[in-house]
This record gives structure tokens, C-alpha cells and sequence, in this order.
């Protein structure tokens, strides 16, 4: 059997509240044994271990909060964990905010070759794909295409973002709340290519609160409660645990 494509082993990130993460860089390096953590120091995630299989759909589901967001920067390796481990065997493909990590300065066009050449999209292939990734975020999108990305709409951000990020090959998709923006036009269309991709064979990890997308695309769900890893089974046994806490 082959190696997992996502594999975590004790997980875990500590934050500080009231500090920035980049600002404590330096504590990653020193040892911190028999330090007794500060009051404002807590945990997002803590001994969190699961596999995802090449192929998988997999539904990170909790509450807000309990660390759902975190986990998928630490695949995406935005984040660095401060015990256990992660390994990644693939390229990511992140949606992890409507923005896509564009840059507010520059146009929609300019952050299509942006964000693509940061994932490994070469100059040509953006050239030839230019058209049909502005087509697919609609026709108010190719209208501001020129037009700088700080005076788009949330939904606007969005729909550009899947569309640079849908083109990418990546075998690892990574999607937090995306669908949550966008009209039904669209998201019709973002159903549509999530199929596709989940049909060749690509894995997902979607953080999401909705159930229909949940249940629609994913066979597998994960349940998150006060940043430990409480359920890892069917989708079902895990949307099933998250309603139990929310209806009482």
C-alpha cells in the first residue's frame, strides 16, 4: 500500500494571544522543557494524528474556533507546528481565503500571473489559459480585470481565486469556507470542477460548516472540539458529533 498523501503524528501549534505568530519564529529553536506556559499562551491544535489517502475527500468539521483554519495552513506549510509532525507527499493547491493571497495593489490580471507562477504555472501556460481563467470567474470579474484587486468584492476574490487555483495540478486541494461566497451560477460551476478533479483522482480537505457540501463531496470527516481530533471516521460519524454539541 502506498504512502499516505497528508501524515500528521502528534500535531500541535501554540499561539500566543496579542502576538503575532512571525514574532516568535526564534522560540521554535529553543528548548522549551520545564518552562510553564504564560497565561496568554493556548494551543489551536494539540495531538492531533491522522492519515489522508491519495484520493481522499476529506470534511474538517467543528466549531469556530477550534482549530479547523490552523490545520489546513499547517498541510498548506503557511504554519509551522511546534510538536509532532506533518508530511505532505504533493503539491497543494490552497483556497484558504476569498483573497487567494492576491495582492490588493496590483490588478486582477497582474495577481492571475501572480498567484499562478508562485504555484509552479509557467509564464506560457498563464498566457494560453489567461482567457478561459478570467472566463470562468465571470463576466464582472474580466470587467474589472485591469482594475486593481483592493476594489473588488469578496465574491469577486473568490471567484478569481478558484479559477487560478482550479487550474493548477496539483494532487492536494485545500478549500476553507470558499463556497460560502458566490452566487448559485457559481458555485454551480465550482461543484462542477471539484467533481472533475476529485474524479482524477486529486485529494480534497474542505473545511466547511455546510452539510450538503460536506455530505456531497467528502468520505471522510474529521471532528474538531476544542483543538483535538475527537472524531476520525465517515463523514456521517462526524457531522453526526458536531450536531449532537451544537443542538444541546
Amino acid at each position: 500500500m502506498s504512502k499516505p498523501i497528508i501524515e500528521a503524528h502528534d500535531l500541535g501549534i501554540q499561539f500566543v494571544r496579542g502576538r503575532r505568530r512571525q514574532l516568535r519564529l526564534r522560540e521554535m529553536f529553543i528548548h522549551r522543557g520545564g518552562r510553564q506556559p504564560a497565561a496568554n499562551e493556548f494551543w489551536p491544535l494539540r495531538n492531533v494524528s491522522f492519515e489522508v489517502q491519495a484520493g481522499d475527500a476529506v470534511g474538517v468539521i467543528g466549531k469556530n474556533g477550534t482549530g479547523k483554519s490552523t490545520l489546513l495552513r499547517l498541510i498548506a506549510g503557511v504554519l509551522i507546528q511546534d510538536e509532532g509532525t506533518i508530511t505532505v507527499r504533493g503539491e497543494v493547491a490552497p483556497l484558504l481565503e476569498l483573497s487567494a493571497g492576491f495582492s490588493n495593489d496590483l490588478t486582477g490580471r497582474e495577481n492571475v500571473h501572480l498567484v499562478g507562477s508562485l504555484h509552479g504555472l509557467s509564464s506560457q501556460y498563464l498566457k494560453n489559459q489567461f482567457d478561459e481563467i478570467v472566463s470562468f470567474a465571470g463576466e464582472q470579474v474580466e470587467k474589472a480585470i485591469d482594475t486593481p484587486v483592493r476594489h473588488y468584492s469578496s465574491g469577486m476574490k473568490v471567484r478569481l481565486g478558484f479559477s487560478v487555483i482550479s487550474h493548477l495540478q496539483h494532487p492536494i486541494l485545500l478549500m476553507d469556507e470558499v463556497m460560502a461566497v458566490g452566487d448559485t451560477d457559481f458555485r454551480k460551476k465550482c461543484y462542477a470542477t471539484i467533481e472533475r478533479m476529485l474524479g482524477e483522482g486529486r485529494s480534497l480537505v474542505l473545511v466547511s460548516h455546510n452539510e450538503n457540501d460536506l455530505t456531497r463531496f467528502c468520505n471522510r470527516g474529521l471532528y474538531f472540539s476544542a483543538g483535538k481530533l475527537l472524531i476520525d471516521g465517515t463523514v456521517r460519524e462526524a457531522l453526526d458529533a458536531y450536531n449532537n454539541v451544537v443542538r444541546t
